[in-house]
C-alpha cells in the first residue's frame, strides 16, 4: 500500500479553501473564550527544533491548514492555534485565536502536541554518529518534527488515508472534523474541535458513504463501535496503548476494523509515543533497499519483509528510529530532493575551487 505523498513544498501563499460537504446532522455549539485581537507570542522552540513546512504538510496530520506565508493553523482539543515562522527569524511564534480554557493551558497543550520535550538536536547528533548519510540530509532539513496527536483523531485520519490521495483524504477529514464544535475561522478556513467518540457514534455509515468515503465508511463506523465497547471507554483504551510495548500496541490496533500493520504503525508513531514504529510503504521500502537492506532490492514487499525493514531501521537508529525514518521520507519528496541536490552541487563546486 502506498503512503500518500503530500505536496512539497507547500505554497507560501494562503491555500484556497477546499470544498466541504456540510453534514446533515446538527453541529453542537459551545461558548468559547475569545482571546481578542491576534497576539503573537514566542514559542519555546527554535526553527532548528521545529520547521513548519517540514512538519505539517508531510502526511502526519491532515487537519492543519496553511493560512499564510510559512504559517499553519489548526485545533488542538478546544484550542484554535496558528504557528508561523518569518524569514531571518529563528523563533517560532504562535497565536491563540480561541480557547475554552486558559491561555496557559492552551500553550501546554500545544507544546505537548509538538512533542516539545524531545530535543531534535540531541536526536540528530545521535543519528549522525550512526549514519553519516543521515547527517548530510539533516543538515539541510533540520526541524522536521514528529507530532504527538490525540489518538482518536489520528486513528480516524489514517482510516481515511487507506489507498487514497492527499486531496481526497483532506476532504474526508474535513468532513469528519466539521461534525465537531465550531472554533472559528482563520484566513477563510473554518476550524472545529475534533468530534468526540460519542458524536461519531451518531454518524450512520450511509451518511459517510454519501460524503464520498466509500468502503472506508464501514471501517470508521465499525471502529467507533468497537471502541465504544471497550471497558472504561474507547478514549482511555487508546491512551492505554502508550504504555504498551510497540508490538503489543500494533497488535491491539489491528483488532480494529480497517486497521492493518502500516496504518497501525502510523497511529503508533504519530500519537502513541511509540517512537520506534516504522510505517512501511513502497516509498519507505525504496529507501530501505537503497541504504539499509540492499540485498532485498527487487524483491516484492510482503508483511514479512515489512517487519525486516522495520527491524533494519531500529537496528540502525535505535529507539527513536521512527523519527529518523520520518526525516528520510521527507527527504524523498520531489522538492526536498531538489534542495538536497542543489546543496550538494554547491558543495562540489566549493570543493573544486579549493583544490585549484
Amino acid at each position: 500500500m502506498k503512503r500518500p505523498r503530500p505536496p512539497s513544498p507547500p505554497s507560501i501563499s494562503a491555500a484556497a479553501k477546499p470544498p466541504l460537504s456540510p453534514p446533515p446532522t446538527p453541529i453542537l455549539k459551545q461558548k468559547l473564550q475569545r482571546t481578542g485581537a491576534p497576539k503573537w507570542l514566542p514559542l519555546k522552540l527554535t526553527q532548528s527544533e521545529l520547521t513548519l513546512p517540514l512538519t505539517f504538510p508531510t502526511g502526519q496530520t491532515f487537519r492543519w491548514k496553511q493560512t499564510g506565508p510559512v504559517q499553519y493553523s489548526g485545533s488542538i482539543g478546544p484550542h484554535l492555534v496558528s504557528l508561523r515562522q518569518r524569514p531571518g527569524d529563528d523563533t517560532v511564534s504562535y497565536c491563540l485565536h480561541r480557547s475554552a480554557t486558559s491561555p496557559n493551558a492552551a500553550e501546554l497543550a500545544l507544546l505537548d502536541f509538538l512533542n516539545a520535550e524531545i530535543s531534535l538536536a540531541e536526536l540528530w547528533s545521535d543519528f549522525e554518529m550512526k549514519d553519516p548519510r543521515f547527517g548530510e540530509v539533516a543538515r539541510h532539513l533540520r526541524g522536521a518534527r514528529v507530532l504527538r496527536q490525540d489518538p482518536l483523531e489520528c486513528l480516524i485520519q489514517f482510516l481515511c488515508s487507506s489507498n487514497n490521495n492527499i486531496a481526497r483524504i483532506t476532504k474526508m477529514v474535513d468532513f469528519v472534523s466539521s461534525l465537531g464544535l465550531y472554533l472559528g475561522e482563520v484566513e477563510g478556513f473554518e476550524f472545529h474541535q475534533f468530534p468526540s467518540l460519542e458524536r461519531l457514534s451518531r454518524v450512520p455509515e450511509d451518511e459517510l458513504r454519501k460524503a464520498g468515503f466509500g468502503y472506508r465508511a464501514k471501517y470508521i463506523t465499525g471502529t467507533v463501535s468497537a471502541l465504544q465497547s471497550k471497558p472504561g471507554g474507547g478514549d482511555e483504551w487508546l491512551l492505554s496503548l502508550r504504555k504498551l510495548d510497540l508490538q503489543d500496541a500494533i497488535a491491539a490496533l489491528c483488532t480494529l476494523p480497517g486497521v492493518g500493520p502500516k496504518v497501525a504503525a502510523c497511529i503508533a508513531l504519530f500519537s502513541l509515543d511509540q517512537h520506534s514504529a516504522i510505517p512501511v510503504d513502497t516509498h519507505v521500502w525504496q529507501i530501505a533497499t537503497r541504504y539499509l537492506v540492499p540485498d532485498l532490492a527487487g524483491a516484492k514487499l510482503t508483511n514479512k519483509l515489512c517487519s525486516r525493514v522495520a527491524e533494519a531501521f531500529v537496528s540502525k537508529y535505535g529507539e527513536y528510529a521512527g523519527w529518523a525514518q520520518t526525516l528520510l521520507f521527507i527527504a524523498e519528496l520531489p522538492a526536498q530532493k531538489a534542495l538536497l541536490q542543489s546543496s550538494q552541487s554547491i558543495q562540489l563546486v566549493k570543493s573544486a575551487e579549493k583544490k585549484k
